[in-house]
Formats: structure tokens, C-alpha cells, sequence
């Protein structure tokens, strides 16, 4: 399995909660152009420590204009959370976009509401979203 360094979920997100490495995208900003095979180094099951807990993320290759992945934390042996989601490609570009799931596997977000990140830019080893940055540090470790 490979290492997830650090994650930040979208409750931290959500919260105001901004790290050196994230961007906002711009108001009235257009998202470059970019496809999938531009950030399938994310592929790969991850895992680590974030959270007081245990991380575990997998994400699928990209596959039919997606890539999909599923997350959980894990706290004292229980399950606190799971998200589910994918980075899409959408016309010319990329959208992250995410549901979160509770231990019992009810939604956190209203039944057709996705928390959605635009597409800011993309580096040799680092995707933009909008407050949410992937980075590969090594073939075995990505910062999320």
C-alpha cells in the first residue's frame, strides 16, 4: 500500500481552515484545460495517519471521462466518516467533487448536492483544485 501524508477533508475545508499549498479559485476565473491522464498519478490505494486516526483512500485509473475514489477514517477501530467522489473531466477541464457519508452510510450533503472543487491549475507534481491541492511526493507517497 502506499502512503497518504496528510489529508484534508472538506469539513476542514469548509471550515476556513487554508494550508500553504492550497489555492482559491479566482472569482470569475475560468479553469484551465486539462485531462485525466494529466493527474492519474493519483491512482493507487493510500493510506496514513491524519485526524487521530487511520486514513484509507483508493482511487480508481481514469476510465469512462472519470476517476473515482472512496475515502474513510478510522478512529479507536471505528469508522468516523467515509467520502466518496472522483475528479471528472467536464468539456476541456477537470472537477473534483465529493459526497460525504457518515458510519452509518448517511449522507451528509442533500441528495443531489456534491461539494464541488473547479480546477485552479496543474504542476509537474501537483494538481490545483479550488482550497484542495494533490501532490505526489514519491511514487509511494502523495499529500493530499
Amino acid at each position: 500500500m502506499k502512503n497518504l501524508v496528510f489529508i484534508i477533508t472538506f469539513a476542514l475545508f469548509l471550515s476556513g481552515n487554508a494550508q500553504q499549498n492550497t489555492l482559491k479559485f479566482p472569482e470569475n476565473g475560468k479553469s484551465p484545460k486539462a485531462e485525466l491522464n494529466q493527474v492519474s498519478w493519483i491512482q493507487g490505494h493510500w493510506t496514513g495517519q491524519a485526524f487521530g486516526g487511520i486514513t484509507e483512500e483508493i482511487w480508481s485509473p481514469p476510465l469512462g471521462d472519470s476517476m473515482m475514489f472512496s475515502f474513510k477514517l478510522v478512529s479507536e477501530d471505528k469508522v468516523v466518516f467515509y467520502e466518496l467522489g472522483g475528479i471528472r473531466q467536464v468539456d476541456d477541464t477537470l472537477i473534483f467533487q465529493l459526497k460525504h457519508f457518515g458510519n452509518d452510510f448517511k449522507g451528509w450533503e442533500e441528495k443531489d448536492e456534491t461539494i464541488d472543487a473547479r480546477l485552479v491549475k496543474i504542476e509537474d507534481n501537483r494538481v490545483y483544485f479550488d482550497k484542495f491541492t494533490f501532490e505526489k511526493i514519491s511514487n509511494t507517497e502523495i499529500n493530499i
